[in-house]
């Protein structure tokens, strides 16, 4: 069994700010001896419109968030899995990326988000993420870690439960552990983030790991928070406090419920392999295809 973190954040504009928050993360998962802190998605900056998302994004060798991260990963001798925005060939659009820095403070792998979040939600926010951000090309193969095979997606990703499901299916690197770093919306939150979580979980039998922004990171925007960790039984094992409808009014810009917060859970190989092996999932690929050809 090995300790995973999961965090969160309010991020701002500023990434000074938001490599400060996530520095007091690293510095409690560490004293709990955890292996591995998750981070959520846009961990670098949130901004207030899509020209300013576009102009803040830097090269990982160049953005000072990003490497304070890969500092602290090697001081720490810590895993950290965290999302970041990265310039687009053209420098029209930025990428949604998460990172995996090693223990090494070596950025060891990335993936880009497929889905992009574009909603008109009578009475809630009208958000159009294609109109500043580069989709990504390709489902990126499980990893070999401390906690297994881990499978990386972003947030928007959740609501297609094909991706998850064709981690979980790699003929070489089944996934035992898949991530969801997030930003969602109030209305969204509320209404389908813990039920959407749990079904990957319990469908894929893997642990789920969902780091959540939260709060209000400008007048613009405010996140449901409510970062979770969830064995493959669906159990949650591990859960931070999501921001209700009428108190993310109250909320002041760069303001979460608590600051930044982590909650730890052991992740247990040996519950992946008993869930596995007492409800086996035999798909029938034979009628429907498989992902991996």
């Amino acid at each position: 069994m090995v300790l995973a973190a999961v965090g969160q954040i309010c991020s701002t504009a500023s990434m000074s700010h938001n490599l400060q928050q996530c520095r007091l993360l690293v510095q409690k998962a560490v004293s709990m001896g955890v292996k591995a802190l998750f981070l959520p998605e846009a961990s670098d900056y949130i901004a207030s419109s899509g020209p300013e998302t576009i102009s803040l994004a830097k090269d990982v060798k160049e953005s000072e968030f990003v490497l304070g991260l890969q500092e602290e990963a090697q001081k720490a001798n810590l895993c950290i899995n965290v999302g970041v925005h990265e310039p687009a060939q053209g420098g029209q659009k930025v990428k949604n990326t998460l990172l995996w820095i090693d223990e090494k403070g070596e950025i060891a792998q990335r993936y880009q988000k497929l889905h992009l979040f574009d909603v008109e939600i009578e009475g809630g926010p009208v958000l159009k993420e294609s109109n500043s951000v580069e989709p990504g090309p390709s489902i990126l193969p499980p990893f070999p870690t401390v906690f297994g095979n881990v499978g990386l997606m972003i947030c928007f990703d959740l609501r297609f439960p094909t991706i998850s499901t064709a981690l979980r299916t790699h003929p070489h690197h089944p996934a035992h552990l898949l991530t969801y770093p997030s930003a969602f919306t109030l209305p969204t939150g509320h209404a389908h983030w813990t039920p959407l979580l749990r079904a990957r979980a319990i469908e894929t039998q893997t642990y789920v790991i969902a780091a959540a922004q939260v709060g209000r990171h400008n007048e613009k925007r405010v996140s449901y928070g409510k970062s979770m960790i969830i064995d493959p039984w669906g159990r949650v094992v591990a859960e931070l406090d999501g921001v209700d409808v009428d108190g993310g009014k109250e909320l002041r810009e760069g303001e979460g419920l608590r600051g930044p917060e982590i909650a730890v859970a052991e992740i247990d190989l040996g519950v992946v392999e008993r869930v596995r092996r007492e409800v086996p999932l035999r798909a029938r690929g034979d009628v429907y295809g498989e992902v991996w050809g």
